[in-house]
């Protein structure tokens, strides 16, 4: 689960109502990686005076802050994951490009394989797991 609120208060980020409001959204607990669009939709429901404006201006001071993460796959709508301080990976829906996080037991940085590792020495990895929601593939 994110810490995000938590986060934001620690470093003494002004907590007006829009920026809580977007805040709570992205730290809703569902691990799902909202559109800005999902975001102003979700925040419009808790506070409909909300503007489109100030949800991507939010997610744009969050991202520049580190505090958020923009996802983008296959050229679809940039998404945005609230759990930057977490070590995960992602599970990408083909269909609808819905993006959960998800923590796989093994490590893709042990799991490379000496032979394969060019003499590089690897500090990170990111693995993308793809497939189809319950929803697309019904």
């Amino acid at each position: 689960m994110s810490d995000l609120l938590e986060r934001l208060r620690g470093r003494g980020w002004r907590l007006t109502s829009q920026r809580r409001v977007v805040a709570e959204v992205l730290d809703d607990g569902e691990h799902v990686h909202l559109t800005a669009d999902e975001v102003h939709a979700r925040a419009a429901e808790r506070l409909p005076e909300i503007s489109r404006a100030t949800v991507y201006n939010t997610l744009g001071e969050l991202v520049t802050l580190g505090e958020v993460t923009e996802v983008s796959t296959d050229g679809r709508a940039k998404r945005y994951d609230p759990n930057a301080h977490h070590p995960h990976q992602h599970l990408v829906c083909t269909g609808c490009g819905t993006i959960r996080d998800v923590r796989p037991t093994g490590s893709p940085l042990t799991d490379l394989p000496a032979d394969q590792r060019f003499g590089f020495t690897v500090t990170d990895a990111a693995v993308t797991y793809r497939g189809l929601c319950p929803a697309c593939a019904s």
